[in-house]
């Protein structure tokens, strides 16, 4: 019911984000300073980064506003204008392919249409996956089709654990393992096939659905991103 209403709410709290004086910032990375990815940053507050600091932000309506130290000023001062929601989808949209173009990856909605859920992991294409802190990774297969074993290893293969997809199964939580803790690149080998999969972790936080699809994007989780915005065009048509 919460994320009900969220998204419900969407489309009418990005068109009054124009007349808003200011915007909670979402720090996605920082590069020196005292910034940490997930902090809300004021953006009526000037900031000051000193020469080799660096800093992206997202604002509320997924504007990805990247800082270069020396700064010393507002750091909305170079996002340009407030996007409704309808023009900050269609920015995150336009985005999404321009990232796929220059990464060789299909344009399209067939990967959104593939995955059923944005969390998803899905572990037959190698490439970069976004997950919240503190969620274990919910592997998924596109064909749940046979029985078919799979095997989980840290890029160093310092360890494996072996899983097996069952009959008419296309999604399986990772076990509570210490060993998986702190592991942010898998080696996931089914059959013969090795597939290198880079997790990138989204501290916790309340954060808007454009900035969680915004972040996904900065963080080259492509398909995720695909699913994600399919699901919040469906909100504000």
């Amino acid at each position: 019911m919460k994320r009900a209403l969220r998204i419900a709410a969407l489309a009418a709290a990005l068109g009054c984000a124009a007349a808003l004086p200011a915007a909670q910032l979402v720090v996605i990375d920082a590069r020196g300073g005292t910034h940490k990815p997930g902090a809300s940053i004021d953006s009526a507050r000037p900031i000051s980064l000193k020469t080799g600091e660096r800093l992206s932000l997202i604002a509320p309506d997924g504007r990805n506003v990247v800082l270069r130290g020396p700064f010393n000023g507002l750091p909305l001062t170079r996002a340009g204008e407030a996007r409704s929601a309808r023009d900050a989808l269609g920015a995150l949209i336009a985005t999404r392919n321009a990232r796929s173009s220059s990464i060789g990856a299909v344009r399209g909605g067939a990967d959104a249409a593939a995955l059923p859920d944005p969390w998803l992991i899905d572990i037959s294409r190698p490439g970069a996956r976004c997950l919240r802190e503190g969620e274990m990774p919910v592997w998924w297969r596109p064909s749940p089709v046979g029985q078919q074993p799979f095997v989980v290893q840290p890029v160093d293969r310092s360890w494996r654990a072996d899983f097996v997809w069952q009959d008419g199964q296309d999604r399986m939580r990772a076990p509570r393992l210490s060993k998986l803790d702190g592991v942010s690149l898998f080696i996931i080998r089914t059959g013969d096939q090795d597939n290198a999969i880079g997790i990138n972790m989204i501290p916790k936080g309340d954060f808007d659905d454009l900035v969680l699809a915004s972040w996904m994007l900065e963080k080259g989780c492509i398909q995720q991103a695909d699913a994600f915005l399919l699901r919040l065009q469906a909100a504000v048509e």
